[in-house]
């Protein structure tokens, strides 16, 4: 992240995404596929890695569908998008971090307590086990966020800055569409 001020001197923290050019690589028609979508081929592989079906579309790392009317728009600095990734795994958290839980007291002969979860119901409601749902510690992060109504504040060759913070660490793939007004 960085920030970019404007001309009336007003200061706006900015995303700078790198964008790689994509292209069409097939196009699903209602008639053939039974949807609408258009298959995209982003960055480049080495032959040795592609196999023989996936040569015949390109030396693509990956393909992506996006499902719609088959047309690819490209963004202008204005537009609103949505942008999404997978966010930072953050490994095996406990209930504090996780869900904000806020621990037991640090006074009163509290031990060993001080940031466990308390009590997770017992043999009333729940009948004698764990009910679904229950927020506990667990894996955090590594999730697909959706971050929506961000806009674009400049487009610079192959970067494009959009206003605020978006899913993930350097160098994760990002999925990114216009916000439909």
């Amino acid at each position: 992240m960085t920030q970019v001020f404007d001309d009336k001197g007003r200061v706006t923290p900015v995303t700078v995404i790198k964008t790689e050019p994509v292209q069409v690589t097939q196009v699903k028609t209602l008639e053939k596929d039974g949807y609408e979508a258009v298959q995209i081929g982003y960055g480049m592989q080495k032959e040795s890695r592609v196999n023989k079906a996936q040569k015949k579309k390109g030396l693509f790392a990956g393909f992506k569908e996006v499902k719609g009317a088959g047309e690819l728009d490209s963004f202008v600095a204005g537009d609103t998008v949505q942008v999404s990734g997978i966010s930072k795994g953050k490994g095996f958290q406990g209930v504090v971090k996780r869900h904000g839980f806020h621990g037991g007291r640090r006074s009163h002969g509290q031990k060993h307590s001080e940031r466990e979860p308390g009590s997770i119901g017992g043999a009333g409601r729940a009948g004698g086990r764990v009910a679904k749902g229950m927020r506990m510690a667990g894996r955090m992060g590594g999730e697909r966020i959706t971050v929506k109504n961000l806009k674009v504040v400049a487009i610079e060759g192959d970067q494009m800055l959009v206003s605020g913070a978006i899913p993930g660490r350097r160098g994760t793939l990002l999925e990114i569409l216009s916000s439909k007004s």
